[in-house]
Formats: C-alpha cells, structure tokens, sequence
C-alpha cells in the first residue's frame, strides 16, 4: 500500500480556532485527514505497546507556531513515520494502527455508524445485498458475504474483497485489495462515482487449491463464475477447438469438468492490468501485464510496432519497489506542481536475474504498480509456505482471520532476510550466491522517481534465495 501525506490543510475547529489537517493518501486516494496530536497520540500508544526500540522516530513538539518551512519539514517526517509503521511486519499489522486508520476514516468522511445495505459483486455481474454497520471492517464484511452465500467457515479465507472500477465499455481495472485498515463501506461511497465496486474474487494463486474449494457446491460456483468472466473478458486465452469443448461442458452444466479444462488454458488464475509502459527490452514499450503462476507475462509491443511475449518468474525478481512522482495534468503546460493540479505517477521496478550472473531491473509505469506489488508479495507468500511444507489452508485461515503477518511465510523456512548474512549451512545455495556477492543492494537506494513508497525503499524477496543453478 502506497502511504503518503502529500498535502496539508488548515481547517476550522469547533470553537472558531484553526488548526493544521494532514491529509493520509493510501494508493493516490484520500483516506483521512488527521492532526498532529491524533498521530502523537497513536505513536504515544505503539510505544507503550510495544517498546521504545521497534517504534521509528516522530517528529517532536514545537512550542511556538510552525513556518511555512517547519511545516513541510513536518509533514514529510510524518510520512515517513506513517510508511515505517506501514512496513514493520509487526506494527503495520497491529490492531492499533489498523483500528487508528479506520476511525480516523470515518470520521473524515463523516459517516455515522449505523446500519446499511452493501452491495457486493460476484465475478458474473450478479450481486449480493448485505446489511452491514457503516463502521465494519473487510473481514466483517467478507463474513457477511459469505454467510448470505452459505459459504462455510474453511472457504472464506480463500477469498477476499477486492475494489474495482468497471469502465463503459465492459472492462474491469482492478484498484486494490480491501485491507484491514479500511471499511469497505465508506471506502467505496465515499468514492461517489458509480463505476466503483467491491467484487468477491479467490485470493490464492495456485490453482492446486482449487480442489478445496470445488468440493462445496457455493465455492464450486463462485469459481465457476470467475472463470466464466475472465474467459468472456479474454485474461484466458482459448482456441476456437477449446472454446467448442468449454461451450459443450457449459450446456451439459458440467462445472467441475468446464473449470479442469480451464486449468490447462493459457493464463487461467491471471489478474490482467490496464495497458501500462515498460523499458524492457527497450524504453517506451506500451505492455500488457498480467499476474499470476508465480510470474508477470509481459505481450510488448515494441516502438517498431512488433510484437513480443515473456515472462518474469517471480523466484527470480531478487527485490522490487514501486515509487511515485508527481507530474503535472495536461493542459499544454508543463508548470510545476505546486501552481496547478498534479497527478501521481506510480512505477513498480524489479531486479530480474536474466542469466547465472547478470541482474537487471525492470520498470513498469502504470496507476496499478501497487496492485501489482500486492500481487507479487502474495505470489512469495504462497511460495515460501509451500517450499516449508507447510500449509496453505492455514495460511488462508491466519490471512482471513488477520493474523498473518510477513514474518509468518518468511520464518515458515528458517530464511534469513535478503539483507542478511547468507547461512553457511544451506549449501545448496551456495553457486548462485558466489555469483552475486559483488550485487548489494544499497546500489538500489536512489530512484528516478521523487518519492519512495516503502519505509525501506524495496521488498527484498525470500523466495529468490531458493533458487540453485539448476533453475536457471
């Protein structure tokens, strides 16, 4: 998630004074606007939690009135206060942040904790009226969903909420999945715009899981419309013999059978974005991304207007960032952000390992960087899970009941975080580590871009450390 405060406000209080709104920006969006003392208060709180030590340093008080200057030099350290919490696995997972986030958003937005009805959409265009509290959060109203839908208790973590934007000609850009730090109900009005929706979507990524969900006829449904979409908006690619085959499973009601035959199709489970930018293999290449079976597929179109298809296996993205710029709107100018109205330009950028010994950094510039990351970190998520032996039911069962933390897949394998020290003992990655001891990744603490997203400027990925020689 993008965390940044790009602005400040001074606004009224309730007895005539004044005083100073930092606005919270998640993904480029308002989410709310807080005080300083709010943010003090919460700090005051996370340090009493959990220890002076894990807390990053805030910014002190001032006795007398703040300049011009002070002021800006206050609102970019609370940013970075705000995107450290953001990124400790511990802190940005904490009941007290995410509790913090959620009142504050309710309060800006001014909508009074009562009953309403929420309308959540299922992959088939069809969708399920629920009556919520204004004031729930996502995994209340994933509950809520679910029990309308008779979806049992073991089958909801294999799904969650996702925000979209249905444009007019039927296409579907996914923004975000809802996190627990929001309430999905005025995040969605509070939008005002009706092309916004929330939609019901399976969460996992390897179709293997599949099988858990199709043994109970409500999941083997929801599935079943997921895929019937995604192959109706073209993210699944079928000839004309498999489209015969699908449309036969289709008339005999054949679900299980429609959905297997699915599986074996050309990005079935994928999540495809808008058209987007790339400078891979050259800069200026307009692409089309998509995400999914642990990779992002790339079909360039090259400024020679060729055509080219690849992709990035995500066991060989050594690390990825995503940053963000502010770049005027365009109205035949080009002045400065600070006369005129401005637009955040987001870019996610990954190292590849291309070869035994070359690494590589790729960029995409597009509005759904951050989808994109969220996409890439589940991928590892489920992968170092699975390369522990461990299992993705109960990582589905922490993830629904928002007990999983980043730690949680990351010490599943006893892997050390990619900035550490490697461990003489996993001698099976050895060769790959000799080859790279002369790449760090402080090389990767400056950007092109104006402004670092996360706390720590990049995820390191604990997946790329499984990878030997062989793989390659």
């Amino acid at each position: 998630m993008h965390f940044s405060i790009p602005e400040t406000e001074v606004r009224s209080g309730e007895n005539g004074s004044t005083y100073v709104a930092y606005n919270i920006h998640v993904n480029g969006v308002l989410h709310c606007r807080v005080r300083y003392s709010q943010l003090l208060g919460l700090h005051e709180q996370i340090k009493r939690e959990y220890g002076s030590s894990v807390v990053p340093a805030f910014p002190p008080k001032k006795i007398f009135t703040l300049t011009p200057s002070e002021l800006e030099q206050r609102r970019e350290q609370l940013e970075k206060y705000m995107q450290a919490v953001r990124q400790d696995p511990l802190l940005g997972a904490s009941e007290l942040f995410n509790s913090f986030l959620r009142k504050a958003q309710q309060e800006t937005q001014q909508i009074p904790t009562e009953e309403a009805d929420l309308e959540i959409h299922l992959s088939n265009g069809q969708k399920v009226k629920i009556n919520i509290l204004t004031s729930d959060q996502t995994e209340d109203v994933l509950e809520a969903v679910a029990s309308k839908l008779d979806l049992p208790d073991e089958l909801v973590g294999y799904f969650s909420l996702f925000l979209i934007r249905e444009g007019g000609d039927g296409g579907c850009t996914f923004v975000r999945k809802l996190q627990e730090f929001e309430l999905p109900y005025v995040s969605v009005t509070s939008l005002r715009n009706p092309e916004f929706h929330i939609v019901l979507r399976k969460s996992y990524w390897d179709s293997a899981y599949d099988s858990d969900v199709m043994d109970n006829r409500v999941g083997l449904n929801l599935l079943y419309a997921q895929t019937v979409s995604d192959i109706e908006r073209g993210w699944i690619l079928v000839n004309k013999d498999q489209h015969r085959q699908l449309k036969s499973l289709q008339e005999k009601g054949s679900k299980k059978e429609f959905i297997r035959l699915a599986q074996t199709l050309k990005y079935f489970g994928y999540i495809k974005f808008d058209p987007s930018i790339t400078d891979f293999p050259e800069k200026g290449c307009h692409v089309i991304v998509s995400a999914g079976n642990n990779e992002l597929s790339f079909h360039v179109r090259l400024p020679s207007e060729h055509v080219k298809e690849g992709s990035f296996k995500v066991t060989r993205m050594r690390c990825w960032r995503v940053t963000s710029s502010q770049v005027p709107v365009a109205n035949g100018t080009a002045a400065p952000c600070s006369g005129g109205k401005c637009e955040v330009k987001l870019e996610l950028a990954f190292e590849y390992l291309m070869s035994k010994d070359r690494l590589q950094w790729v960029t995409i510039t597009s509005p759904q960087a951050i989808m994109m990351s969220i996409c890439l970190q589940s991928m590892v998520d489920e992968l170092m899970v699975k390369k522990s032996g461990g299992s993705i039911k109960k990582m589905l069962k922490k993830r629904h009941n928002g007990s999983l933390h980043r730690s949680d897949s990351q010490q599943a394998v006893k892997s050390p975080p990619i900035l550490d020290s490697p461990d003489p003992n996993r001698e099976q990655m050895v060769k790959l580590s000799t080859k790279l001891t002369s790449v760090t990744l402080r090389g990767i603490s400056t950007s092109n871009s104006s402004s670092d997203i996360s706390g720590n400027n990049f995820h390191g990925n604990y997946a790329f450390e499984g990878i030997g020689d062989d793989d390659l």
